[in-house]
């Protein structure tokens, strides 16, 4: 059996990580490709369809080499079942205490989500390393987490939420960003339009940039 990626395997792989939703099993495989030929290694799949457990193995044997998380993970039920189901780490969009305990108790790498600076601290004393920031941009973007670098300078961010690929690259010039989630990349319509030649160009921009 492979070995799970390490919090910082996933980090060092990721400077864009793609935040999908898979509507259509059809659609899972080619999906996958597209995005490994692009040259991206790391993905979210978000749990938001009935499918997405499924969509995520598909995904999976599609391109090996892709390491593939499961996100919009809110209960500790769902921590599990995504754990069980072969996830290479977890992303949720907030913390609550018994949805870090499920998300720590995994053993998976995670990315548990914060707004606030009070809400950082607290997940770091729970025990984690690096955070979500969402949503993003409503939640003050650039300006807020620059902001958070003097006060808590040793806290790590992905920011995800509305950020489009015009902003990725100023996300992620801030010392306190290790990576950035974007939906632009592999959007609903280019999906349902099975226009996987785009996907890998948004693909292949986002791989190229780097921190």
């Amino acid at each position: 059996m492979t070995s799970q990626p390490a919090l910082q395997d996933i980090i060092d792989a990721a400077s864009v990580i793609p935040v999908l939703a898979v509507k259509r099993m059809d659609d899972a495989a080619a999906l996958a490709r597209a995005l490994a030929d692009g040259g991206l290694r790391v993905i979210e799949l978000t749990l938001r369809t009935d499918i997405a457990l499924d969509a995520m193995k598909a995904m999976q044997d599609a391109a090996p080499d892709l390491i593939v998380g499961m996100g919009t993970i809110r209960t500790p039920q769902q921590a599990r079942a995504s754990a069980q189901a072969g996830a290479a780490f977890l992303v949720s969009p907030g913390l609550t205490r018994q949805l870090g305990e499920a998300m720590l108790e995994s053993g998976l790498p995670c990315l548990p989500g914060v707004a606030t600076a009070s809400e950082a601290m607290a997940a770091v004393e729970q025990g984690f390393e690096v955070l979500k920031f969402f949503p993003a941009e409503p939640a003050g973007g650039i300006a807020y987490l620059r902001a958070l670098e003097g006060p808590l300078p040793d806290i790590r961010f992905c920011p995800t939420g509305s950020i489009g690929r015009d902003k990725a690259p100023d996300y992620l010039a801030l010392s306190n960003v290790v990576c950035v989630g974007g939906s632009w990349i592999a959007t609903s319509a280019d999906i349902a339009a099975g226009d996987w030649s785009a996907i890998a160009r948004n693909a292949a921009a986002a791989a190229a940039m780097k921190r």
